[in-house]
């Protein structure tokens, strides 16, 4: 069975105020501490970030107890300088974010300007283990139009500076600001892929190529396809079924390559276009239909997902998790529905900030 890992991005926030906080090489340095965590927490572009990375898992449910346990851990040592995390996508209240030291980042900030100014955003990572590149990238051509649907499924991030965006999912409207970032037509080949990247950071406008920030890539340092559209979940239960989706999807396409089928030619622009509607949608409206690009209402394209990869995940005993998770998503909202109700309730972003430190570590 494919092994997944998340990697998981949170904010450092007052738990009285709410207000992020630019703590993150100390809550670093506490964890480095405990060295059962060293390999675990690392910090981000901005100091106001902390990021950890599961071990591989083959199980769901040993994937979502790593994820609670990270996320407990890393309050408990945010908590011992004086602060908490949220898993927030954006931050709801207005900041300053400040950019953490080191060569790489400070080059990113003379490259960037403000783009990387205001790159304070908290994204979900899905690594799902393959057998070579050439299947990667095989997996990749055939998954792409899939792959907003998760984005509509961890939608997380409403606010930005202290405003209602209108979006559900921006954060992604903000990482796509990147210059290497979002959706890519069908590669054809892993010889094609790399050439593709090799000339990319040729022109010298990213740095490297883990700027190479494509929907889903290759991983540079492990035998897995990285898929990067999701935003950090509020609850640990929609980051396990994203990573879930994720794995089914990557298999699913993996059958598909291997039985000769082509991969579906739908162009860039239209993928941005689906990739959009997420965004702006989540769950709440209507998404792009990954099959024909045509719109339909969020539950029927959730539905087409479950049933596009039924097979993948009745194979793994997946399929009955996903089927109701997905059911109390529907029913009940992601992260951005409930940041808005929150704040519909109490009136303040201070609150709905708080309150999601609790979503966070239940």
């Amino acid at each position: 069975m494919r092994t997944v890992g998340v990697e998981e991005e949170l904010l450092l926030v007052d738990p009285e105020t709410g207000e992020p906080q630019a703590l993150s090489a100390a809550v670093l340095a506490r964890a480095v501490q405990d060295d059962a965590e060293q390999d675990v927490f690392e910090t981000e572009l901005h100091n106001q970030m902390l990021e950890f990375a599961t071990h591989p898992q083959s199980g769901m449910d040993q994937l979502h107890a790593e994820i609670v346990r990270c996320r407990k851990e890393a309050a408990r040592h945010a908590g011992e300088i004086g602060c908490t995390v949220a898993a927030l996508a954006t931050s709801p209240l207005p900041v300053s974010p400040s950019v953490s030291v080191g060569r790489r980042y400070r080059w990113m900030a003379e490259q960037y300007g403000i783009a990387t100014q205001e790159q304070l955003v908290m994204g979900c990572h899905v690594h799902v283990s393959v057998e070579s590149d050439e299947e990667g990238i095989a997996v990749i051509d055939r998954m792409q139009p899939w792959l907003y649907v998760l984005s509509a499924l961890s939608a997380n991030s409403p606010f930005w500076q202290g405003k209602d965006t209108c979006y559900s999912s921006y954060r992604s409207r903000v990482w796509h600001r990147w210059p290497s970032a979002g959706p890519t037509e069908p590669f054809g080949s892993a010889e094609r892929y790399h050439r593709r990247v090799a000339a990319m950071v040729a022109t010298g406008v990213i740095l490297d190529e883990g700027m190479i920030y494509f929907d889903a890539r290759l991983s540079r340092q492990y035998p897995t396809v990285e898929i990067r559209v999701a935003d950090v979940c509020l609850h640990a239960d929609t980051a396990v079924l994203v990573a879930t989706l994720a794995r089914g999807l990557v298999e699913t396409a993996a059958r598909e390559w291997r039985a000769g089928r082509e991969p579906a030619e739908h162009s860039v622009s239209l993928l941005r276009l689906a990739a959009w509607r997420a965004a702006r949608s989540g769950l709440t409206d209507e998404l792009l239909h990954p099959a024909t690009l045509r719109r339909m209402p969020a539950e029927t394209v959730v539905r087409a997902l479950l049933e596009h990869v039924g097979d993948a995940l009745a194979d793994s005993g997946d399929l009955d998790r996903a089927q109701d998770v997905c059911a109390g998503l529907l029913r009940h909202g992601n992260g951005a529905r409930v940041q808005r109700e929150l704040m519909e309730r109490t009136g303040s972003l201070r609150d709905v900030v708080t309150e999601c430190v609790r979503h966070t570590q239940a």
